[in-house]
């Protein structure tokens, strides 16, 4: 009986140890569990601006016509679609009239953000081109719908024959060129045959459309 009461007394003694130990550590993990959201709420406001460099073409300026969506975090009535107005500029509650076109998405996200100072402590904006309507190309002659049509960034003279509804029976696929106006004022006449295309051959013919071309399918 004495050798079991003190495996017994052992017994009660680890235990004790074991929860003075428990209890001595718990403090620092509540500590550590409670700092990490202290660290999120740091760093959670610039989420909004963490895929700016990915939504954003720096070489990009907003012209007339251009939809812009534009988020300022944590403010879902400053929130938006909007249009660029013919004289360049767009209009937000708290920021009134600003300049839109002439901007890149960039620039106009800092102009925004300036003015907002006076109402929110760290604005936080984002602005993103939507839909490109300043910039346009004409596609004339035998294809289906001719006309002037908005340019996309990546818009290729595949797309843009595509766009216009493709070929009419007659074209000559053959003898497809782009006129793109250089900066001197000239004209550079830039050769597309289709059917070589199809075929595979010189594929970098399929140059992508610039503002202001003309396509041209005899």
């Amino acid at each position: 009986m004495n050798s079991i009461a003190r495996a017994s007394i052992r017994a009660s003694l680890l235990i004790a140890a074991l929860s003075v130990r428990l209890l001595g550590q718990s403090p620092a993990a509540g500590t550590a569990e409670g700092t990490a959201p202290a660290a999120d709420s740091q760093t959670s406001p610039a989420a909004p601006n963490a895929g700016n460099s990915k939504a954003h073409d720096s070489s990009y300026i907003i012209g007339n016509d251009d939809k812009l969506a534009i988020s300022v975090w944590k403010e879902p009535d400053l929130t938006r679609s909007i249009l660029v107005r013919s004289d360049g500029k767009i209009s937000l509650p708290l920021v009134g009239e600003i300049q839109a076109t002439g901007r890149t998405p960039l620039q106009l996200e800092m102009d925004i953000s300036n003015r907002l100072r006076n109402y929110i402590t760290v604005p936080e904006v984002t602005v993103i081109v939507e839909a490109i309507n300043s910039k346009k190309y004409n596609i004339l002659g035998q294809v289906g719908r001719p006309g002037a049509y908005a340019l996309t960034l990546s818009t290729t003279i595949m797309d843009a024959i595509a766009a216009a509804g493709g070929f009419k029976d007659f074209a000559k696929t053959k003898g497809v060129y782009i006129l793109r106006q250089q900066p001197d004022g000239t004209q550079k006449r830039l050769n597309f045959n289709y059917k070589d295309f199809i075929k595979g051959k010189d594929l970098d013919q399929n140059v992508k459309i610039e503002p202001q071309d003309t396509i041209i399918v005899p």
